[in-house]
C-alpha cells in the first residue's frame, strides 16, 4: 500500500484526490524540484567527466611540439613501405631477366592474390620448404609490424591516458620486433633461394625497409622523451551546481549530505550572478564615461 513521501500516512483507495489527507502535500509534484535538481547535477558531473576526457584527448595530438610531430612520425612508417623495400630477380631461359621492386602496393597485391594451397605445398616440399618458410615468415611479419603501427595511431588518443605511455611504448617495439624479423626471415629466403635457384634467381633488401625501421625507431624515441617529460595536460575548468567539480566530486566520495552540498551551490551560484552583476555594472560605467 502506498504512503504519503512526506508524512509517511498510508494512503487507501479512497484517497484519490491528488492531496495527501493528512498533511495536504500534492503527492504528483512532492519531491520533484529535488529530483530535477539531481539529474541537472549528473547532468552536469558527466560532462565535467566528459570535458576531461576530451582535454586529455586534445593534449595527446596538440598538447605540445613534441605530440605533433609523434603525429607525423605516427604516420611516416606507413608511408616509408612505399618505397622499394626489396629486389627480387627471375631469370629464366628464353624469358630473360625480370627483376620485381617490392613495396606496399606490391603486397597488397600478393596478399590479395595469394594462393594459400600452393604456398602450403611449397611449405611441405623438402627441397623448398626453408625458401618458403622465410618467404611466408617475411610477408607474415611485416603485415603485422604495419598492424601494430596503424594500432599505435589509433591508440594516440588514449596516449594520456593511465597507461598512455607504456602502451605506446609496447606496440612501438612490437612493430620494430616484427619489422626486425621480417628482415631476417627475407635473408633465409633469399639467401635458400639463390642456392636452390643458382644462376636464377637472386634478392636484396631495398632502402624502404631501412627507413621504415628507422622511422619506427624515431617515434619510439619520441615517445620515451614524452614519457619521461610527460605531456601537459590543460583541464578545461567544469562546475557542477556552481562549484568546481573537482570539489563536488570530492565531497560526493566523503558522503556529505546532500543538503550541505545544496547549501554550497546556492552560495557559489549567489557570487557568481553577483560576481556578473558587478562586470556589467563596470562595463556599464565604462560605456557612460566613454560617451560623456
Amino acid at each position: 500500500m502506498a504512503k504519503c513521501p512526506k508524512c509517511g500516512r498510508k494512503l487507501t483507495l479512497f484517497d484519490w484526490r491528488p492531496n495527501c489527507p493528512e498533511c495536504g502535500v500534492n503527492l504528483v509534484y512532492y519531491g520533484l524540484e529535488d529530483k530535477l535538481l539531481d539529474e541537472a547535477d549528473a547532468a552536469e558531473a558527466e560532462h565535467a567527466k566528459l570535458q576531461k576526457k576530451i582535454d586529455r584527448l586534445k593534449a595527446a595530438f596538440v598538447g605540445s611540439k613534441l605530440t605533433i610531430v609523434r603525429i607525423f612520425l605516427s604516420i611516416l612508417p606507413i608511408a616509408a613501405l612505399l618505397i622499394p623495400l626489396c629486389e627480387i630477380s627471375f631469370k629464366a631461359p628464353f624469358m630473360g631477366e625480370k627483376t620485381t621492386a617490392v613495396s606496399l602496393i606490391t603486397l597488397i597485391d600478393v596478399f590479395s592474390n595469394l594462393d594459400f594451397d600452393a604456398l602450403l605445398t611449397m611449405l611441405g616440399s623438402a627441397t623448398l620448404q626453408t625458401t618458403f618458410i622465410g618467404y611466408a615468415g617475411a610477408l607474415v611479419c611485416l603485415a603485422l609490424s604495419l598492424v601494430f603501427v596503424i594500432v599505435s595511431l589509433l591508440a594516440l588518443m588514449a596516449a594520456c591516458g593511465k597507461r598512455g605511455n607504456s602502451r605506446n611504448l609496447t606496440l612501438n617495439g612490437i612493430a620494430i620486433a616484427f619489422a626486425v624479423a621480417s628482415i631476417v626471415f627475407f635473408t633465409v629466403f633469399a639467401s635458400n633461394g639463390a642456392a636452390t635457384f643458382a644462376g636464377y634467381f637472386s634478392g636484396k633488401l631495398g632502402a624502404g625497409i631501412f627507413v621504415y625501421i628507422g622511422m619506427l625507431l624515431l617515434l619510439l624515441g619520441i615517445n620515451i622523451v614524452l614519457t619521461i617529460k610527460g605531456t601537459p595536460v590543460k583541464y578545461k575548468q567544469c562546475l557542477v551546481g556552481g562549484i568546481p567539480a573537482e570539489e563536488y566530486f570530492e565531497l560526493v566520495e566523503k558522503g556529505t549530505p546532500k543538503e550541505v552540498i545544496r547549501e554550497m551551490m546556492a552560495k557559489a551560484l549567489d557570487e557568481i550572478e553577483a560576481k556578473k552583476a558587478s562586470e556589467e555594472e563596470a562595463k556599464a560605467e565604462e560605456k557612460e564615461s566613454v560617451e560623456a
